[in-house]
């Protein structure tokens, strides 16, 4: 089991979650792959040889409390709700490029606030959200063959 699984399965037991073995075989899809984001039909499909009869509900019940107690970070792409790993608190704080055909995320840092803050005179910025989206060059290769 990896450290990012059983952290996870640790802080859930901690709040009154028990342990399953689905569970934990969900949150070991995320670490296959922690720069993509994934949907819950890949969730389905990467689960589906040990658990083939698992439900969408269920995949979509746990990536909502995965989520709510940030053991994943959620997005949208092209209408439809995404999932990966939070960053690695390293890192520091920085903002993604997401790929809209395979989920590939890619960090990206972003210069001062002071420069909006300069375009807003009179107001206080306490927070932002910023993202790119657009085609990585695998994705991109692949379109123009």
């Amino acid at each position: 089991m990896s450290e990012f699984v059983k952290n996870a399965m640790n802080q859930l037991n901690d709040l009154g979650y028990k342990y399953t073995q689905r569970r934990a075989d969900m949150l070991a899809v995320f670490d296959q792959d922690i720069n993509h984001f994934k949907s819950a039909k890949d969730v389905q499909q990467a689960m589906k040889k040990d658990h083939p009869n698992i439900s969408f509900d269920t995949i979509y019940r746990n990536l909502r409390l995965f989520t709510d107690y940030d053991l994943l970070e959620e997005n949208e792409i092209d209408g439809e709700m995404v999932f990966r790993q939070h960053c690695d608190p390293i890192l520091g704080h920085h903002h993604h490029f997401v790929c809209n055909h395979c989920g590939k995320t890619v960090p990206v840092r972003l210069g001062d606030l002071s420069y909006y803050s300069q375009q807003l005179p009179g107001y206080e910025i306490n927070g932002h959200s910023f993202q790119l989206f657009g085609l990585c060059p695998d994705c991109l290769a692949n379109s123009e063959k």
